[in-house]
Order: C-alpha cells, then structure tokens, then sequence
C-alpha cells in the first residue's frame, strides 16, 4: 500500500521539477508505458479520450521535452504549482488512485504573474523498482478556455 504521505512528497517533487525548470526530469516521474492528458472538466464528464495535451508512453514526454528545449519558440515562462492534499480514492498492495487538487500560477519573463490553470490531477500511482511512478495522470482542468500559450506540463 502507498501511503499518504509518500504520495505528497512524490507530488512536491513533480512540481519542483517543473517550477524550477528542470524538465528533463519530468518524464522520470512516470512508467515506461505511462499514460499523460491534459483535458477540460467538460470532455472528461462527456467521457471524451481527447486532450489538449496527449502522450501514452515515457518517450513521448521526453520527445515533449527535447521539443521545448530545442524546437518551439514561446514566449519564456515559468510555473508555480500549489498542490492540495491527495485523495485517496483506491488502494491495494499493487497501486493507488488519487485525486489531487492543483493551482498553477503563470509567471511571465516580464514579471506578470496570473493564475493559469486549476483543476485536479486523477492520478494512478504504482510502485517499479522501488520507486513510486505514475502509470497515469490526468490533469483535469476546471476551466473550458485554454491559454494558447500551454507550453509546459501541468
């Protein structure tokens, strides 16, 4: 069983990864064969598979990655996340469900800081090699409007 507390330190890893810019360790926190969206409440109540953001394996979010290092030009952001406790919603010797909730604040290189998304993070979490990894996450955000500008992971 995974417990509560390794689930809040395995998210406050996440998004330091992200907020301080280290990318390349993003696609570390998910198995080989992992399954990542980015959707909207809406398509996820419709049971809609489609996202703005689409990736089923490791390789493709390091190809995501490799992308924004060195392919896409976007005007230079950062992120700050603000991750609420998990909830815990099924558990076994094998893995574990959760829904976290998340605020990501948008951090602009002119120093404009807005709220860019919230929304919950439905998680399934596993145990591989002696780590914990999620097999899944999907971001669920609560707004229907999507920035253009959705450059880095949720």
């Amino acid at each position: 069983m995974i417990d509560l507390l390794a689930l809040c330190a395995f998210n406050a890893a996440y998004a330091d990864a992200i907020d301080s810019d280290a990318l390349e360790q993003w696609p570390g926190f998910f198995t080989e064969d992992c399954h990542y969206r980015i959707t909207h409440i809406e398509n996820e109540r419709e049971g809609l598979a489609a996202g703005i953001v689409y990736a089923d394996s490791r390789a493709m979010l390091e190809d995501r990655i490799a992308a924004l290092r060195e392919a896409n030009i976007y005007e230079r952001q950062r992120y700050r996340h603000l991750l609420g406790m998990p909830l815990v919603q099924k558990s076994d010797s094998e893995s574990t469900e959760a829904r976290t909730p998340f605020l990501v604040a948008r951090i602009m290189a002119t120093g404009q800081t807005e709220v860019f998304a919230t929304g919950a993070y439905q998680d399934r979490f596993v145990r591989q090699d002696g780590q914990l990894r999620l097999q899944s996450r999907v971001a669920v955000c609560d707004s229907t409007v999507t920035d253009t500008l959705l450059a880095l992971p949720l």
